[in-house]
C-alpha cells in the first residue's frame, strides 16, 4: 500500500510517500519540504494570505520532486492522505483541494487527517521507534499537551496549556528581546551563552498538582524585567537562559509526572519545540534516573512535514480505518484532538 501525504496547515508545504507492507512494516520512500520562514521573516510572523498563496505555488513542484526521488508514479499511489485541520483555514484549503482534486482525477480514495496525530506518530519514523502504549508530550508553537497514546486513533488528553503554548512563550519573549522571527530558535541559541541562575523567571503551575500548563505569565514577567533596561550581549544571553530554563523545567517536570502517574515506561516528545537541545538534554538525564525511555522524531520531522502525514494515513488504513471516496472538501481549522477516533 503506497500512501501519498500532503501537509499545508501553516507555513510549511510538505509532500511524502510512505509504503506499508502486508506484514505491517513500513518505509518512508521519500519526502520534499518547503519552509516559508524567509518570506514571513519580513513581517515578524506568519501572514495567512501569503502562506496560502505560497502553498499553491509549491505543492506541484514538491510532488514531482518526491515522486522522482523515490522512482514512483502517481498511478502507483493507493491513497492520498492530507491535513484536514487544525491550522490556518486558507492554507488547509489549498492542501485539501489539491488532494481531493488529484484523488478524483486518479480514482483514488483520500484520508483526511488531524495535524496533531501526525506529530504524535512522527517518532515512529525513527530507526528505533517507540511501541504502543506511551505518554506523549506534544509541544509546539500552537500546542502544549500531554497525551496517553494507546494506539492509532486512541488518544487520551492528560493535560494541556490553559493559555499560551510553550512555543508561543519562546516566540513572544524572543520578540520582546528584539530577536526577530522565528524567535524560539534564536532565543535557544543565545541561551547557550547565558549563565545558569543569573536571571530567574517564575515556573508557572510547576507545583499545581495536575498536568496542565500556563505560560502567559512568563511573557509578562520577562516584559517587566527588560522594560527600561539596556541589555548588553551577555545580559541578553542571561535573560534567554532564564526564559529557556523556566519553560524547560515545567515541561520536564510535567512530562515525567505523567509517565509516573500512568505507570508507563516510554515518553515520546513531538512537535517543533521537541528540537530544543536543552529540553532533550534535561529529559534524557532525568529519564536515566527514572529508568524510562524517551523518544524523539528525527530533527527534520520535528516541524510540520509531509512524512508524518503519509505515515499517519498509512497507519490508520492498516489499523482498519476507512478511506473516503474522493470529492467533497471539508477542513477543520479548529479540531480538538480529543474528538479523534479510529
Amino acid at each position: 500500500m503506497l500512501v501519498l501525504g500532503i501537509e499545508s496547515s501553516c507555513d510549511e508545504t510538505g509532500v511524502a510517500l510512505y509504503e506499508m507492507g502486508s506484514d505491517g512494516t513500513g518505509t518512508l520512500l521519500g519526502h520534499a519540504l518547503h519552509s516559508q520562514i524567509a518570506m514571513h521573516r519580513e513581517y515578524g510572523g506568519v501572514v495567512p494570505e501569503l502562506a496560502s498563496r505560497d502553498h499553491i505555488r509549491r505543492t506541484v513542484p514538491l510532488l514531482r520532486q518526491a515522486l522522482a526521488d523515490c522512482g514512483r508514479t502517481l498511478e502507483q499511489v493507493d491513497a492520498i492522505a492530507y491535513t484536514q485541520g487544525p491550522g490556518l483555514a486558507g492554507a488547509l484549503l489549498v492542501g485539501a483541494a489539491f488532494a481531493e482534486g488529484l484523488a478524483t482525477a486518479l480514482g483514488k480514495p483520500t484520508v483526511p487527517l488531524h495535524h496533531l496525530e501526525g506529530h504524535l506518530l512522527s517518532p515512529l519514523l525513527s530507526a528505533s521507534p517507540p511501541r504502543f502504549p506511551f505518554v506523549a508530550l506534544l509541544v509546539s508553537g500552537g500546542h502544549t499537551q500531554i497525551m496517553r497514546v494507546s494506539g492509532v486513533g486512541q488518544y487520551e488528553l492528560l493535560g494541556e496549556t490553559l493559555d499560551d503554548a510553550a512555543g508561543e512563550a519562546f516566540d513572544k519573549t524572543a520578540k520582546l528581546l528584539g530577536l526577530g522571527y522565528p524567535g524560539g530558535p534564536a532565543l535557544a541559541r543565545l541561551a547557550e551563552g547565558g549563565k545558569p541562575g543569573a536571571v530567574v523567571f517564575p515556573r508557572p503551575m510547576l507545583h499545581s498538582g495536575d498536568l496542565d500548563f500556563s505560560f502567559s505569565g512568563l511573557k509578562t514577567a520577562v516584559l517587566t524585567y527588560v522594560r527600561g533596561k539596556e541589555l548588553d550581549e551577555q545580559a541578553r544571553a542571561d535573560v534567554c537562559r532564564g526564559i529557556q530554563d523556566a519553560i524547560v523545567d515545567v515541561l520536564v517536570t510535567k512530562a515525567l509526572a505523567a509517565v509516573k502517574k500512568t505507570g508507563m515506561q516510554q515518553l515520546v516528545v513531538a512537535g517543533g519545540v521537541g528540537a530544543n537541545r536543552e529540553l532533550r538534554r534535561r529529559l534524557n538525564a532525568k529519564a536515566v534516573k527514572a529508568r524510562i525511555q524517551v523518544y524523539y522524531p528525527e530533527l527534520e520531522f520535528c516541524t510540520d512535514n509531509g512524512a508524518m502525514i503519509a505515515l499517519a494515513g498509512a497507519l490508520r488504513l492498516a489499523a482498519g480505518a476507512q478511506a473516503k471516496a474522493a470529492g467533497p472538501i471539508a477542513i477543520r481549522p479548529r479540531w480538538p484532538l480529543s474528538e479523534l477516533t479510529l
